[in-house]
């Protein structure tokens, strides 16, 4: 492999394989279960390991602690680099989108003369760059890869960001807003792809909702850094604060890109990364054919539009773009402005009326964990999107009735934090039910991120005008959202039926893990016992006719984790 296809390609026919017996580069039909046993070694534990009374507590909150010793390591290494990397990537992201908003209120409104409609449209330059960039952001993303593109579209929108400082007047600002979205539309989609290529069913959710945990955790301290940062640095070197914010957000962000380089894996079909041998990488190719998820392919046009000749992307996109269309906690601090007290003076500070709803992100940050912990331990994605949407449509439904006790009220503003776990779910469940096309994984949520912006640069102008705040009445804004929110659920449904449908018309069985896979697929990646052979496993499956009452149910062993049966038997799902 040339230069070029080594640090730039990473699509299919090119794995980075170390030799003939390198399982990248051998044909799953060949694999045998000692000879993988034998090779992977290393990372197979004693059947008989039981963790300790603190592993064992420690692991209710995350998995690895009480997983074998050799697993853990495995897991921990991955964790440290892929997750580290998503968190910290996630983080300057939103504090670059938001702190926007906090300059303007810390001194560049005065310093640049911003009295007209300027703020409002930096957001839509902003959004406008992300619409425009989602796309092709993921299209590249199939031809250079992900270790180079993302840190280097980080790095880049970090200098844009620093640039904002020398800014004199609105209008360069604009023009840099929008190659700031353009650049950063890349990042969330392209690292929810790379997490959901390396962790299991077990582990997925976890990670997809600690990884969209960072949005509120920067949410929650942009505040705080930008004050710290106005108090602090105001006036040094004769720059105001608020040049200081764009300036110190833009320093944060470039050590981040340049760990990018070092800590994104790419695939495990191709991966190049330094903290893991060759036989780790050829073991992380091994661990995701097992469960079926397919390692990524070229993304022709032809294959690009025959996406959207399925269910798939309108199953995907129909629940995901309602509940970005339907968020309506920016509403909260206006309500709380608004309130007062009997002698005419407001109720709350303004200080409070900025503090009080970041405890939603406090609400979102519990709630989000606790959906996923239990979600990845179960092995179902579905029922806890369903109760994602229960709490925001609950929420909305009671803003919708409006006359209530302001208690009630103020619990109605922090239901939809409670909801926060969809995003999470969604990531998962689409990785998992469209896990033999890494590209659609990819594409799927920019060209939701695309529809969304697209739709919230007009819709709130309507159902949410600010001269119709708190209860907007006469626009209906909290009665659209919460019609909005119910056919959402129907989107959900939807695609629970299709996903099912799919499966039965596919022929396909569901493996030990809860995974629709070919039935080919299962039988030679499923492992055979000593004394079976593949023709024997083949002849006492069903016949393909079988296969059209139903998906079948796979369980037996996995040849590099323990905890599982040491036989396959193909029955029908009870």
């Amino acid at each position: 492999m040339g230069i070029a296809g080594r640090f730039w390609t990473y699509v299919q026919p090119l794995p980075q394989t170390t030799g003939p017996d390198d399982y990248r580069s051998i044909d799953k039909s060949l694999w045998k279960r000692d000879e993988i046993d034998a090779k992977f070694h290393m990372f197979i534990d004693d059947p008989g390991y039981k963790p300790n009374k603190l592993q064992n507590t420690l692991g209710q909150a995350w998995d690895t602690f009480r997983l074998p010793p050799k697993q853990r390591n495995y897991m921990q290494k991955l964790d440290a680099n892929i997750l580290l990397y998503a968190l910290l990537s996630f983080f300057i992201k939103t504090l670059d989108n938001s702190n926007i908003s906090n300059a303007f209120v810390s001194g560049m409104r005065e310093d640049l003369n911003l009295y007209g409609n300027e703020r409002n449209l930096f957001t839509t330059f902003f959004n406008c760059g992300y619409i425009v960039g989602s796309i092709p952001a993921q299209v590249i993303l199939n031809r250079v890869r992900p270790s180079i593109w993302i840190p280097t579209c980080e790095f880049i929108w970090s200098g844009l960001v620093m640039a904002i400082s020398g800014c004199k007047t609105p209008e360069p600002i604009y023009g840099i807003r929008f190659m700031i979205g353009f650049f950063e539309s890349v990042a969330y989609p392209g690292l929810a792809m790379v997490l959901g290529s390396w962790y299991r069913p077990s582990e997925l959710a976890k990670r997809m909702q600690t990884y969209d945990a960072a949005w509120a955790i920067a949410s929650m301290f942009s505040g705080y850094i930008q004050a710290g940062v106005y108090t602090s640095m105001n006036g040094l070197a004769g720059y105001a604060g608020w040049q200081w914010l764009f300036v110190i957000d833009g320093i944060i962000g470039i050590p981040i890109a340049l760990l990018g380089y070092y800590c994104i894996p790419d695939f495990p079909i191709n991966s190049h990364v330094r903290w893991m041998n060759d036989t780790q990488k050829e073991y992380s190719y091994v661990r995701m054919e097992l469960i079926g998820r397919k390692a990524p392919q070229r993304l022709t046009f032809k294959r690009f539009f025959k996406m959207f000749t399925t269910w798939r992307p309108y199953g995907f996109l129909w629940p995901w773009c309602l509940f970005n269309i339907c968020d309506t906690t920016s509403y909260f601090n206006l309500w709380l402005d608004w309130l007062t007290n009997p002698d005419g003076s407001s109720k709350y500070s303004t200080q409070q009326v900025n503090l009080i709803p970041t405890g939603g992100y406090a609400i979102s940050l519990v709630t989000g964990y606790l959906s996923a912990n239990i979600s990845d331990r179960i092995g179902l994605r579905w029922p806890f999107i369903v109760n994602a949407i229960f709490w925001v449509f609950f929420g909305n439904l009671l803003l919708a009735i409006w006359n209530i006790p302001d208690g009630l009220k103020m619990f109605a503003f922090f239901c939809p934090d409670i909801g926060y776990a969809l995003w999470g779910m969604m990531l998962a469940w689409s990785a998992e039910a469209f896990q033999d096309d890494a590209e659609m994984r990819g594409m799927l949520p920019a060209v939701g991120s695309t529809i969304s912006y697209a739709v919230n640069a007009w819709l709130p102008n309507i159902i949410f005008p600010y001269t119709d705040a708190p209860q907007y009445k006469d626009s209906y804004g909290y009665q659209v959202t919460t019609g909005l929110i119910f056919v959402e659920f129907l989107g959900v449904l939807f695609m629970l039926y299709m996903t099912k449908r799919e499966a039965r018309k596919r022929g396909r069985v569901i493996n030990k893990y809860g995974l629709a896979v070919d039935v080919e697929d299962a039988v030679l990646v499923g492992t055979l016992d000593d004394d079976d052979n593949l023709s024997s496993k083949e002849a006492s499956l069903p016949d393909r006719q079988e296969f059209e009452k139903g998906p079948i149910v796979l369980t037996g062993v996995d040849p590099v984790e323990h905890e599982v049966e040491d036989t396959i038997v193909a029955h029908k799902k009870e």
